[in-house]
């Protein structure tokens, strides 16, 4: 018996919970469920986290969550539960299957059968936002190399067990090249330890082209957490429906599973909401928690009542579809299902379907780091880079001196075009004179000697060189 957290969440959540939990304890499930509350209640309640520390114990506790959909208010800085609870417990890894359930379902693609495998803790949504000056905020890209190497081991090890022929990987490392051209590293790094399993690396645009105009050419897909995010949810889309899929969370101790659509608040109390979603949360939980034969019981079993026509609202369609149900009939006829195989549908077979057990990661020792410059970084209301560059230049001393100023990027001095339209954020690149390296006091007397000459100073970045290679960006242009 395996003890379980249960949030049954806001909106339509509660009843399509209710629904998926009498589906897989009628199939024979050997959970316990322990229930706690989240969401809309518990943030209007004056915690912004949307959670309490005593269910953060439950959930600590007991290590295997299911989550219902959530309302996050608007306003007042409220968090998103979702990415907090990834975070917190270390949900790395986020997996959607995606696969057609033509001629069932409505679809352009019914050859579709992709799984969606995205890093789930860092990138863009480390939420590291500032704004820096009047015209111009930031929002800070992390990514680290332990981050890429426990999701692209996953996807392998994914497609391993699961009899997945192939792993692509998708970035913008032709753009982000220190970022997103770590992700490709390591991607193509793991991916001769898995000789037998193809791999391939497509440009994140191009690649998600294809992905929504011929899905069939691609079998399991990992990338960094934002471009996951979208292409997730256009993959659901194109195969039936987003109301259809579920969502995996697994980190090295503990996982959620959970749909990937929202709460629906116009659809609550209704008896109108598909419970799939959730359904397929809770057989990815199922199989997570050893419980394989259960969780092929229940898929066949709803897959078999996906092909009798037995739908909600959502996938209805005339013709194809025979009977509109609510949320309780769904549940009731996947219920009365079980025990059968779908007839049109291949049966799902998940004898292998355990948790996978990956190794922690190990840091490798620390490569040889060397300070070789300094971005300092300037809100200057000015729109001639070269007035800027005679201000900034007077810090220049026998040590260090201004290379090169960028806006939002793109070069602007030396050489710049006066067409380049310019904000009011500016960095200034600073490069020793004499030797290689410049040492952390040279930095302190040039915001020093700024603060001095009133030029405002907003941030600064340090440029390294690990192991003797540049590690920080060229100005575009440059």
């Amino acid at each position: 018996m395996t003890r379980i957290t249960v949030a049954k969440g806001d909106g339509i959540g509660p009843e399509i919970m209710d629904a998926t939990l009498a589906i897989i304890l009628a199939a024979g499930a050997a959970i316990e469920v322990e229930e706690i509350e989240v969401g809309e209640k518990v943030y209007l309640a004056g915690n912004t986290a949307g959670i309490a520390k005593e269910s953060w114990d439950v959930v600590r506790r007991n290590k295997v969550f299911l989550k219902a959909p959530i309302t996050t208010p608007q306003g007042g800085g409220y968090k998103s539960l979702n990415v907090t609870t990834r975070k917190f417990l270390g949900l790395y890894s986020n997996v959607r299957p995606c696969a057609s359930l033509h001629p069932f379902v409505k679809t352009k693609h019914p050859e579709m059968d992709i799984v969606i495998i995205r890093e789930n803790e860092e990138d863009l949504y480390a939420g590291i936002e500032h704004q820096q000056t009047d015209e111009v905020v930031q929002c800070l890209k992390l990514i680290s190399r332990p981050g890429c190497e426990k999701i692209v081991r996953y996807a392998f090890e994914y497609a391993k067990q699961y009899g997945r022929k192939k792993v692509t990987c998708f970035t913008k490392d032709n753009i982000m090249k220190q970022t997103d051209g770590l992700f490709h590293q390591v991607f193509d790094e793991i991916a001769k330890e898995y000789p037998t399993i193809e791999n391939e690396h497509w440009i994140i645009d191009i690649g998600a082209a294809k992905m929504a105009d011929t899905p069939e050419a691609f079998d399991v897909i990992v990338m960094p957490n934002l471009y996951g995010d979208v292409l997730s949810d256009v993959a659901a889309q194109i195969a039936g429906s987003v109301g259809l899929a579920g969502s995996a969370n697994i980190g090295e101790e503990c996982a959620m599973f959970e749909a990937i659509h929202g709460s629906a608040p116009r659809r609550a109390g209704q008896n109108l909401a598909n419970p799939s979603g959730l359904l397929q949360g809770a057989i990815m939980m199922l199989n997570h928690i050893g419980e394989t034969a259960v969780a092929e019981k229940v898929q066949n079993a709803w897959l078999r009542t996906i092909e009798e026509g037995i739908h909600t609202y959502d996938i209805f369609k005339e013709g194809i579809s025979t009977e509109k149900v609510g949320t309780k009939e769904f549940a009731e006829a996947v219920i009365a299902n079980l025990g059968k195989q779908p007839e049109t549908f291949k049966p799902v077979n998940y004898s292998k379907g355990t948790a996978l057990n990956l190794p922690k990661y190990q840091r490798k020792a620390p490569a040889k780091k060397a300070l070789v410059g300094v971005d300092i970084f300037v809100h200057w209301a000015g729109t001639d880079p070269n007035e800027l560059a005679e201000k900034v230049q007077l810090l220049n001393n026998g040590d260090v001196k201004l290379s090169m100023i960028t806006n939002r990027g793109i070069k602007v001095w030396p050489d710049g075009f006066k067409e380049t339209f310019c904000t009011d954020h500016w960095r200034c690149r600073f490069k020793p004179t004499m030797s290689h390296h410049i040492q952390k006091q040279d930095i302190i007397q040039l915001l020093y000697d700024a603060h001095e000459l009133s030029i405002d100073t907003i941030k600064t970045e340090n440029l390294y060189e690990f192991d003797g290679k540049s590690a920080y960006s060229l100005g575009q242009g440059q």
